[in-house]
This record gives structure tokens, sequence and C-alpha cells, in this order.
């Protein structure tokens, strides 16, 4: 099912030149194009404005042979879209949260963040493994995958697999594993799935005990420009306050450690009684060798004000996320803490080490593909 723009066509003008019609960036693949109809659906309940997409391929979008890893770009899902923002022919963007990069173009805040749904991985089995799991899977099966961090983390569980690259968009990927007959089964996110229609095709769901998740999965966030108050405004309503303090540590956790999708660290976090928790870890790229930490802050009132501010061209933003509604020393706490998750798994046994053997490995691979 291909998702259509709310409207056909609009002026080359954008919101900010008050044109009635706000352009709204998007990738072109099906799931892109899904979850943004998800953002516009939610603004569209608490606004009453128009929005027309604007389809843009990126060059992860093109690039669909090497692993990810082996790309050295940091903003292979976002570069294409971000030259657009900038150059105000759309006036946000809608992203996958885990693919947008913890280090964004000084002139740009993620504005909004809607509630985060399942953030964790999933099998999907082919139709002769129906009755099996990773477990039970025969010596030898393959199991695509281009995730480093999944990769590490269950090579450590389930040995007797081997993993290879699967790239493509969900629909190519589903493809590969029906026809090919080349892989066992595959790995996804779980949200991805659902918000596809496709929940059904899910053989089992990897909890934290089998893998740590990527940064951010399962949520949608809105970019856009740091000076554009009307569409930060316009956004805020459906900036999720626990999704919000969730994605702030994580991202926080991941840019200390300068990380990302060349790298396995994985991470999961949680809000209970005002408690937010969160567990990281930094793995070997072969699974061997982990360091894993669990860190936890009982979260200020809403009243007390920062005791610090992150500023970015005179707008408050942590780890690159603007507060909108919500109080700022809740964010500032989520900050500090994936901070400290970080500094304590760089610090703890030989986790410095692990992290650039990882690094320097990927750098290698990268330099023997361009050769």
């Amino acid at each position: 099912m291909e998702s259509s723009p709310l409207v056909s066509s609009a002026s080359s003008d954008s919101l900010s030149s008050n044109s009635d019609i706000i352009k709204v960036g998007t990738r072109k693949s099906q799931l892109a194009c899904i979850q943004t109809q998800l953002a516009i659906d939610a603004l569209k309940r608490v606004c009453n404005k128009q929005f027309e997409m604007v389809y843009k391929d990126t060059q992860g979008d093109k690039q669909q042979t090497s692993p990810l890893f082996k790309i050295p770009s940091k903003n292979l899902f976002t570069k294409e879209l971000e030259d657009c923002l900038n150059n105000k022919e759309i006036d946000f963007i809608v992203h996958s949260l885990k693919d947008l990069p913890t280090t964004l173009p000084d002139n740009m805040v993620i504005a909004a963040i809607m509630k985060r749904a399942c953030p964790y991985d999933a099998v999907v089995m082919h139709s002769s493994n129906a009755d099996k799991n990773l477990a039970s899977l025969p010596e030898g099966s393959v199991v695509g995958t281009s995730s480093l961090r999944r990769i590490a983390q269950l090579k450590r569980k389930y040995p007797h697999l081997k993993f290879e690259s699967i790239r493509g968009n969900l629909n190519t990927r589903f493809r590969k594993l029906d026809n090919d007959d080349k892989y066992a089964a595959i790995i996804l996110a779980s949200a991805g799935l659902q918000r596809m229609n496709w929940g059904d095709r899910i053989s089992h769901i990897l909890k934290e005990d089998e893998c740590l998740y990527a940064v951010s999965q399962g949520a949608i966030a809105m970019q856009c420009r740091i000076d554009d108050e009307k569409i930060k405004e316009l956004l805020s309503p459906i900036h999720d306050t626990e999704t919000v303090l969730q994605c702030v540590a994580e991202r926080a956790f991941l840019k200390t450690l300068e990380g990302g999708c060349s790298v396995p660290i994985g991470t999961s976090s949680s809000i209970q009684d005002r408690n937010l928790s969160i567990t990281g870890a930094i793995f070997s790229l072969d699974g061997q060798e982990c360091v894993m930490e669990t860190c936890q802050k009982l979260l200020p009132c809403d009243s007390e004000p920062p005791s610090k501010k992150v500023t970015l061209a005179g707008s408050i933003h942590y780890a690159h996320i603007i507060p909108g509604h919500i109080s700022p020393c809740l964010l500032e706490a989520a900050m500090d803490l994936g901070v400290e998750l970080a500094n304590k798994l760089l610090d703890k046994d030989n986790g410095r080490e692990i992290l650039a053997n990882a690094k320097q490995i990927v750098e290698q691979q990268r330099t023997v593909d361009n050769d």
C-alpha cells in the first residue's frame, strides 16, 4: 500500500512564507510514507492545517549493496532531506529517529517525538522454518541482518548460526527471504513490521536478554529549522514526554561514545514511578567481548529549574531535542543519565578498548572495500 500526499499540489512557498500548506519531507519507501502519514494524522487531530508530502531518495536508499557499516557517511538517510529543509523547500522532516545521527546541522533540531512503538527487534522465519526458533535452527543456518549490533549479540547467544548482510526496504527483504531460499530467517525492527501491518510474520520478539535494541528504535521524530518558531509550536502537542526522556538519555549515551551503526552498541530504557533506567552495552564485532551497565535516576519535579542549559543558536536543546511543552529539567536529567552510562562503560574493564577495536576494524574493512 503506497501512502499518498493529503494535498496533490501546492505553491513553492513554505509555511514561513505565509503558505497555508505545510510541506513535510520524507523518504520514498513505503514504511517512510506510512510513518509520515502517522505524524500528519496526529497533527491533524490537534490543528486545522493542510499538509503535503515531499519525497526524496537518500544515499542510503540508493546504495543497496554494501552493509551500512561499510558506508562512511553518518547521514545516509537524512542529508538530501536536510538540504531541502535548509533551503526552505520543506517545513519539517519525519524520520525514524534511530536513523538520525546524534549530531545534527547547527541550524536544525528535533522538535517532536511521537509516542514510541515497540522498540525491540523481531525474528521473521522462512516458511520452511515456521516451527523453529533461532536456537533450534540447524547448524550453519544463515540469518539475514546488516546490523553489527544484532550480529554481535546474536553470535554470543547462537554461535551455531551464520549472519549475512541483507539490504533493501522491507518489501525487498521479504522477497529475498521468501524467494531466494538463502536465509533461514531475517531480523527486523518490530515497529516497522507492525506499521506495515506485517505483524503476523513475526516469529519471535527479541527482548533485552537476547538483543538490546538500537538507540531510539521505534520512535518517529520531526526535525525542523531551529529558528522556525511556528513549526516548533505546531509540533509541540505530539511531543510525548516519556518517549522524549528515554530518547534523550539514549542519544546522549550514544553521542558520548561517538558511536553509530558502525559500532555494536545496544541499549534499553524505561520509566517507572519517576525512575528513569537505562541499560547500555558495547560489544566486540564477533560478540565475544562485552561490557554492560545499567544506570537509573529519580526524575526531578517539573517545577525544578535546569542547572545548566545546552544552547544552539539561542535555542535550548538536549541531545538536539528541544523541550517543547516538557520541563527542561526533565530533559537535562535524562541527558546527564545517558552521559553517565557512557562514561561508566568507557571506564569499566576494557570498555574503551573494545570500542576502539571495533571502530578500527570497521575502518579497515571500509578501506579495503574502497581500494
